[in-house]
């Protein structure tokens, strides 16, 4: 194929032995295609399959079954090939040494990509101002808070320009400022400016209304549904739901016993407590809701919204996106 598609999966499958447990289906046969230069998000809950679908694919894992290839090159046949155009950034896994500085990492990695030296300080001043943390470029990361060390971990990703991004909970751990900068700069100026693709894992409904231009819902391995935000929104039958933010907590218990509550959903966004509720009458339930409210749940808006994405998934399985299926 001349100009073959960004990522293309055939039937992927991944096994895995669990002592005393039957196996596990990591990947059931998953086929999708992304074309270059979209940005794709891939949501689901823990143990959906995923972290072991960006491994795949990333030339961490080999399939079982089926093909994976990356700008036309297979990746358990031609994985060095595939290395070479990928950026892979996990947010839940050590990627970096901590005993070393920012720079240090940052040229260790640019001679791995075999970038020349001067190329390499030029992206690591780059990257490292665009992160604010170019005047800490010598302190040790282990000096570093999470969130710090997110920002390096982001910039290694970037450090060789590659073709392809695989980001896995990119703003985990971030504050909420930066994390707006994150994605800012990622849609507009990584995906649109500079063509790249990129497949985003995320737990944050927003930001991947925000960044993505298609969903694909997966659990136990397989697609539940794919499409744009919108598309996917159409699915749910209920038109709209009781949306309340919040700077303080909310008890879930407390609002499930709310009369006429049928579904609730309780969130973090950015460090604000985002509230969902489902009933046959939404805007009573908004009443009675703000009605009933105790005032050290320090209320900052509460609306009728149209369905989200955690929407979408309760209504196709009837879990949250943030269950454990493990």
């Amino acid at each position: 194929m001349a100009n073959p598609p960004a990522i293309q999966i055939q039937n992927l499958r991944k096994t895995y032995a669990r002592k005393g447990r039957p196996p596990l289906n990591a990947l059931d046969g998953l086929s999708f295609d992304v074309g270059r230069g979209e940005f794709i998000g891939l949501l689901g809950p823990n143990g959906a399959g995923k972290t072991t679908l960006v491994k795949c694919l990333t030339t961490l894992l080999i399939p079982d079954g089926g093909s994976a290839c990356v700008l036309g090159h297979d990746v358990s046949r031609s994985p060095q090939a595939v290395r070479s155009l990928i950026g892979w950034m996990n947010g839940g896994e050590r990627t970096l040494y901590w005993k070393l500085s920012s720079v240090d990492n940052l040229r260790y990695f640019g001679a791995l990509y075999g970038i020349p030296g001067k190329e390499t300080d030029r992206r690591i001043r780059e990257l490292l101002d665009i992160m604010g943390l170019w005047d800490r470029r010598h302190e040790a990361l282990e000096k570093f808070s999470t969130g710090l060390r997110q920002k390096i971990s982001i910039a290694r990703a970037l450090l060789h320009d590659p073709q392809v991004l695989f980001l896995d909970e990119p703003t985990l751990g971030l504050d909420p400022t930066f994390s707006r900068f994150i994605r800012s700069f990622l849609k507009e100026k990584i995906n649109r400016a500079a063509g790249k693709t990129v497949l985003l894992t995320t737990h944050n409904m927003i930001e991947a209304e925000e960044l993505c231009d298609r969903i694909l819902l997966i659990n136990h391995g397989r697609i539940l549904a794919q499409g744009t935000p919108a598309e996917l929104k159409k699915q749910v039958p209920v038109e709209q739901a009781v949306e309340v933010h919040s700077s303080g907590d909310i008890e879930k218990s407390w609002l499930e016993a709310l009369p006429g509550a049928d579904k609730v959903s309780v969130s973090k966004n950015d460090g604000v407590t985002v509230v969902r509720l489902h009933g046959r009458e939404p805007q009573k339930l908004l009443t009675h809701l703000l009605r009933s409210l105790p005032a050290s749940a320090q209320i900052q808006k509460a609306f009728l919204s149209e369905p989200s994405l955690e929407d979408v998934f309760i209504h196709l399985t009837g879990q949250r996106l943030d269950t454990d299926e493990n």
